[in-house]
């Protein structure tokens, strides 16, 4: 889905053109990349976002996708140890639950395979956001 082109804290745009630009922008990017349309997903960057710039991803036939599961891992330089990894994300899971995972993380990618199969012995099964809406809708 989209994350915006910059990154940019999307709460502080207000001026619909520059938040629509963003959103765009990185779609017509995803489009020459892959030579398909992006999915219709938006999760703001850092989490930030403001009433106005829901309705903004509304009309632009997103659905907001926000996440509920997180940790601090995306600092290249200064990576958890696996252990510290396994400390806050295994009794944190919860039903519903939506993992943010940075693909920069080294430990997230040593951990990986392990970290799901400890969440699938635990009774957790996986999905995609397409399979996620329908199942809400």
């Amino acid at each position: 889905g989209n994350h915006t082109m910059h990154h940019y804290d999307m709460s502080r745009i207000s001026e619909k053109a520059a938040f629509t630009k963003e959103l765009q922008d990185l779609e017509a990017l995803y489009k020459d990349t892959t030579g398909r349309d992006m999915p219709k997903y938006y999760r703001p960057p850092q989490g930030k976002f403001s009433e106005s710039n829901l309705e903004q991803t509304r009309t632009l036939g997103y659905q907001t996708i926000f996440w509920s599961l997180a940790y601090v891992d995306w600092y290249t330089d200064k990576q958890p140890s696996p252990q510290e990894a396994y400390d806050k994300l295994l009794p944190r899971i919860h039903p519903g639950a939506i993992v943010l995972l940075h693909s920069t993380s080294q430990t997230n990618a040593d951990i990986l395979d392990e970290l799901l199969t400890k969440w699938e012995e635990m009774g957790y099964s996986f999905g995609s956001l397409d399979q996620l809406a329908s199942k809400s809708a």
